[in-house]
């Protein structure tokens, strides 16, 4: 039985680095012998199908090919299908429902690091920002209007953040659906 599940690469894409063509990526999944491989925008998702259920041996198998084939460090983090519509359907209340206000983004945990050990690094700016605990997830929202004064810019600062990958609400949830 096939498991489906979701790569997220971490740092492709992003401010010229680790540029990444979409085909390219396809092609490396493919070779592992994964099934039903599909792309999603060019932030590095990655959607398909595999008969291994170890998802710690998936995720090195993957950032071995990754990093051999674009000569880059890769990091991924490893979602099936079922965790993601999980961590969609279990979002606070209200998160995502007033993106006029504010930006709201999910931040994936990679293993070994949990959701209690990673919002204990975090700072958040009161009136500003507002995070929340899931399941192998941190549900970050802000305010629009105050987005530069908001701590999640200064995430990337943190020993953490090389242990996260964060995809905004909307990219979310349109990759539960696909």
């Amino acid at each position: 039985m096939h498991t489906r599940y979701i790569a997220l690469l971490r740092g492709i894409n992003v401010g010229g680095n680790n540029i990444i063509r979409m085909a390219d990526l396809k092609a490396v999944f493919e070779a592992m012998d994964l099934t039903d491989v599909k792309t999603y925008i060019q932030s590095g998702n990655v959607l398909f199908n595999a008969l291994e259920k170890d998802t710690a041996q998936l995720t090195l198998q993957i950032e071995a090919a990754l990093s051999e084939r674009f000569n880059y460090t890769s990091k991924v983090v490893l979602v099936t299908q079922e965790l993601l519509q999980e961590i969609v359907s279990g979002a606070p209340d209200g998160f995502g429902s007033d993106p006029e206000a504010f930006r709201y983004d999910v931040l994936f945990l990679k293993p070994p690091l949990t959701e209690n050990d990673a919002v204990k690094d975090l700072a958040i700016r009161e009136g500003v920002d507002t995070v929340h605990t899931g399941n192998r997830v941190l549900y970050f929202s802000r305010l629009i209007s105050k987005a530069g004064q908001s701590y999640l810019n200064k995430i990337i600062l943190l020993p953490v953040y090389k242990q996260m990958t964060i995809r905004n609400w909307n990219t979310t949830k349109k990759l539960s659906e696909l």
